[in-house]
């Protein structure tokens, strides 16, 4: 029952919902200490863009370990967060005193209809088995005239997540096959006008999105650790390695990378994401 009351109608999980599930659990200090400092560049921008404020309710979805909720919090918004993973809600929890976190999952999430001004997901779209039913529940859970806002990486990848596959190349390394995808019936274009069309899709109104870019500075034994932790699609394909593969792998990264290396010892690596974000209307407001 959800929190207004209402008897929920059952959800699928898809083979990929189950997939990622298992492709993250137990890893938020992992995350931490890879790609959680690339994944909060957009942090501010995705705020900005659902107009958060002092005094809003907001609901950050998929907030990993804390990082949009502690900014929406230091500006004094009124913050809850979710996450389906628990060792991300354990790290967020303390990360982030100021916000209720705990721990739900798209599409359905244990708020009442309107409950929130605001809801906001950075890079979790990438990471649910059907978009159009993920964003719909947020729509559901933020009050006409409310905004929801959603970052996604696309696709084709930028060259920070390119430069990967090009290592992977070098190095021999076959991709598996047999990894989970999100259902042809249910996927969308990773590009500025697939986003918007999935925000429409979901029924919210003014949608639009603009293409985020910065340089990733970051040194190279946190740029290797996220894969070599099983840290996302990258991370599934090198735990599918042997030792000597990834031996290989990790030569192939030496050798890539060091073209990207400052006089500082840092990467610096020119990546990219889309920002989408719309409005609830009254009459789009519950589903």
């Amino acid at each position: 029952m959800t929190a207004d009351g209402r008897v929920p109608e059952p959800v699928e999980t898809t083979a990929f919902d189950e997939y990622e599930r298992v492709q993250w659990a137990g890893r938020a200090t992992a995350f931490a200490g890879s790609y959680a400092a690339l994944c909060a560049h957009p942090a501010g921008a995705l705020l900005d863009a659902a107009r958060t404020g002092a005094g809003d309710r907001v609901l950050d979805v998929g907030t990993g370990i804390g990082t949009v909720a502690a900014l929406a919090c230091s500006r004094g918004a009124r913050v809850t967060a979710v996450d389906a993973e628990p060792s991300m809600v354990e790290m967020a929890r303390r990360r982030v005193p100021g916000a209720e976190v705990r721990r739900a999952t798209l599409p359905r999430l244990p708020f009442a209809d309107g409950a929130f001004d605001v809801a906001v997901a950075n890079f979790v779209i990438n990471h649910v088995g059907d978009p159009v039913a993920a964003v719909r529940e947020l729509r559901r859970v933020v009050r006409p005239g409310g905004h929801v806002a959603v970052t996604i990486w696309p696709y084709p990848p930028p060259p920070a997540q390119r430069l990967w596959g090009t290592i992977f190349d070098a190095a021999g390394v076959e991709r598996p096959a047999d990894l989970p995808r999100v259902a042809p019936d249910r996927d969308f274009p990773r590009t500025a006008d697939g986003l918007t069309a999935l925000l429409g899709r979901a029924g919210l109104t003014d949608a639009g999105c603009e293409t985020v870019v910065w340089n990733h500075r970051t040194d190279p034994a946190s740029w290797w650790a996220g894969p070599a932790s099983g840290i996302g699609a990258h991370g599934a394909v090198m735990q599918r390695q042997d030792a000597a593969t990834v031996d290989r792998i990790r030569i192939e990264y030496d050798r890539h990378t060091a073209a990207h290396r400052g006089a500082d010892g840092l990467l610096s690596l020119s990546t990219a994401a889309l920002l989408a974000s719309a409005v609830v209307t009254p009459e789009s407001a519950v589903p």
